[in-house]
């Protein structure tokens, strides 16, 4: 969190792009205009249509990142940059520059970690139906396993601490990093806001990297390693009771068979059976075991957080005037 709701903050607008050439030149510019003393980075993620040469034109200092995908972009971005506050937003235009200060104020008043703009009418125009689904089941699918901390977990206009950035693993290569710095917040229990934000239309020419099924195939299994990661009790749990049902179903008649009859009529049913069972609870007892390392790791992580410097150990650098830091020289000299 920062410490003081006042005062010089070093601030960074962090934009990933692939391919918004068409609309890059206007984000950058709205940055610029509603935070004048930000500075802008924009990461090209090897677009081939100009992304870097218009951003750079706008004022934007313009780094590359090789590796393909939003996650890696993200990674690199906050290995990269340091500052007190980070903003981050899509270089698509649908996010209004205009909305920053309002997450920024949200973060600093009160003192969050991260604070997440969530998108006003985002299931009435998601591009595709497919898209409005899918935000729909993820978002309830996160509440039922991580918790009710976020109604929006792909937003991607979202404003963090500086401890937040530094903390945050970022082991996701695509556009399931939003769905990972959710959990890492729920996970240690981050400070955390929400605000409503207007969400606006892709302006024609610029498109929708989504793809419907690739990347919702993508955000399900993050899901489930991120529910192994964070809460292997209840995962491997889930496996275990799956192995002890069907342990069950197999052994069911054959029980039938023998209190019946005194004889076990299907051995090989049987033994099926109890192969099944004790699967299951070798199972059980490996979730119990990665539970307790789990809590062990939290523990780690949170204090590695706490440890971490609530502002830049980097000055924040002024215009001075030069003539009257010459004279001063000169002052002290004598």
């Amino acid at each position: 969190m920062i410490d003081a709701p006042s005062g010089d903050f070093k601030i960074a607008v962090l934009l990933p792009c692939y391919n918004e050439a068409s609309t890059i030149g206007a984000v950058v510019s709205g940055f610029r205009e509603a935070l004048p003393d930000a500075r802008i980075y924009v990461y090209d993620n090897n677009s081939t249509d100009g992304t870097a040469l218009t951003a750079m034109l706008a004022g934007a200092d313009v780094m590359r990142e090789r590796r393909q995908g939003k996650g890696h972009v993200v990674r690199r971005m906050f290995a990269d940059i340091d500052a007190d506050i980070y903003v981050m937003a899509d270089g698509d235009g649908t996010y209004s520059p205009s909305d920053a200060e309002e997450l920024i104020r949200t973060l600093l008043t009160e003192r969050a970690d991260m604070v997440v703009g969530t998108r006003r009418g985002v299931h009435a125009d998601a591009g595709r139906q497919g898209h409005a689904a899918g935000n729909r089941l993820f978002n309830m699918l996160y509440r039922m396993i991580f918790g009710r901390d976020f109604t929006d977990i792909f937003s991607g206009y979202r404003a963090f601490s500086r401890r937040f950035v530094k903390s945050f693993p970022a082991v996701s290569a695509g556009f399931e990093i939003e769905t990972e710095m959710s959990v890492h917040a729920s996970r240690l229990k981050l400070p955390v806001s929400e605000i409503e934000l207007d969400y606006g239309r892709r302006p024609k020419g610029s498109h929708s990297k989504l793809s419907t099924f690739r990347d919702g195939a993508r955000i399900l299994w993050m899901f489930a390693m991120l529910m192994k990661e964070t809460r292997p009790f209840a995962f491997f749990g889930a496996i275990s009771g799956a192995f002890m049902a069907a342990s069950l179903i197999f052994m069911a008649p054959v029980l039938v068979s023998y209190f019946a009859t005194g004889l076990v009529e299907r051995m090989p049913t049987w033994v099926f059976s109890l192969v099944l069972m004790l699967i299951s609870f070798l199972i059980f007892t490996a979730g119990l075991i990665l539970d307790s390392l789990s809590r062990a790791r939290a523990e780690q992580l949170r204090i590695h957080y706490m440890n971490l410097p609530q502002r830049s150990q980097q000055p924040v650098f002024r215009d001075i005037d030069l003539e009257s830091a010459s004279r001063s020289g000169t002052k002290s000299a004598a």
